[in-house]
């Protein structure tokens, strides 16, 4: 077992604050920080990281290169061993900073916490991966048709979850005082919502299908009319356990009380595509999901701007950066759709001598 070292720990804990405060990352970022610190620091026997040198980081990554996954068995995907080596490049420079480390840590020394070129690129690429269409989200609904308290809080949740495209941590932390109906609007405000870095915006729901709204509002009815539900209570409460004639724990109903994390979101959507058949769709999906079926509207910049604040994103790059991505169907569809502009010669490719004109003449009207 190893030895505790207690001035790591105390570094450890200053990192955290530092991450938590200065850097104001998000408490799941300062968790995969610390894990990442912890192995190191059992691979180097809990060794004072005042004495780092290039051979421990080294010797790291050969631990990485030797490690299994513990779901699949396989060696770790080059994208987890790169995202740790990082997080330990980023302490050690950060900790070459330090009072008590400036003279013992050097700052280039982190650089050898790296992949080699191929594997970064490995890494670092992007792959195409499903993205659950209209239908496939219908067709999860209709899987969990009942009169069931539960089924219906299931349907309720896949038809906001579309609607809004709200990550799961927000869904999962929703008031009834957040719902608009009549404006079609949640109000995803961080003092209670947890929403990704606190920020505080509203959400129109996005015309995907009145089908969709019907489900939302039936659930929020069903909370109000049926269950007495008011506007601290949450919107997606948690389920009530009760014991069976085994002591076997059973659900039976809701509680009025709100879930503590994502992680039955993710079992209700988990759920609801098993039960129609198809693969499991996660709930961050469906943000691809309405970004592409934004991009198809042939929409002007300014509405795609607008839809990228109804995410919850400062700038529309990241919105079609991250979630934008053009499936190669759909980029075989697009490429062969192309034909030569108005004004372009199909010989040459180039302006026919109209344009070329019409476009000095807008250039010397513009300059003036």
């Amino acid at each position: 077992m190893m030895k505790i070292n207690e001035k790591n720990e105390r570094v450890k804990r200053a990192y955290a604050i530092h991450l938590a405060d200065a850097a104001k990352a998000s408490e799941a970022t300062i968790d995969q920080a610390l894990a990442a610190i912890c192995q190191f620091e059992e691979v180097t026997k809990g060794k004072d990281f005042a004495s780092f040198r290039i051979e421990d980081a080294r010797r790291y990554k050969k631990f990485l290169s030797d490690q299994k996954s513990a779901s699949t068995g396989k060696s770790l995907a080059l994208s987890t061993v790169r995202s740790r080596l990082m997080g330990l490049r980023t302490f050690f420079r950060w900790l070459s900073r330090e009072p008590g480390y400036r003279s013992k840590v050097n700052y280039n020394d982190a650089d050898y916490f790296n992949q080699n070129a191929n594997d970064e690129r490995v890494a670092l690429a992007v792959r195409e991966r499903p993205v659950p269409t209209l239908d496939h989200i219908r067709a999860a609904i209709k899987a969990m048709s009942g009169s069931d308290v539960l089924l219906r809080r299931a349907r309720g949740l896949l038809a906001f979850a579309i609607l809004t495209g709200a990550r799961d941590s927000a869904l999962a932390s929703l008031q009834l005082r957040h719902v608009d109906l009549s404006e079609g609007r949640i109000d995803q405000d961080a003092r209670i919502v947890k929403t990704k870095r606190r920020k505080t915006f509203s959400t129109w729901f996005i015309p995907v299908g009145d089908d969709f709204i019907v489900e939302a509002e039936s659930w929020v009815g069903y909370l109000i009319d049926q269950l007495g539900f008011g506007p601290d209570d949450p919107l997606f409460p948690t389920t009530a356990l009760t014991q069976d004639g085994q002591k076997r724990f059973a659900p039976e109903g809701v509680l009025r009380r709100p879930w503590s994390n994502a992680d039955p979101v993710r079992k209700i959507f988990r759920e609801a595509f098993e039960r129609a058949g198809l693969p499991y769709f996660h709930p961050h999906s469906f943000r691809k999901t309405l970004t592409r079926w934004v991009m198809r509207q042939g929409c002007t910049d300014e509405t795609l701007k607008a839809f990228s604040q109804n995410i919850g994103h400062e700038d529309v790059m990241t919105t079609v950066g991250s979630y934008g991505h053009v499936d190669s169907m759909r980029q075989g569809e697009l490429v062969r759709s192309l034909r030569p502009a108005p004004g372009m010669s199909e010989k040459s490719g180039k302006p026919d001598s109209d344009t070329i004109q019409w476009v000095l003449d807008h250039l010397k009207k513009s300059a003036v």
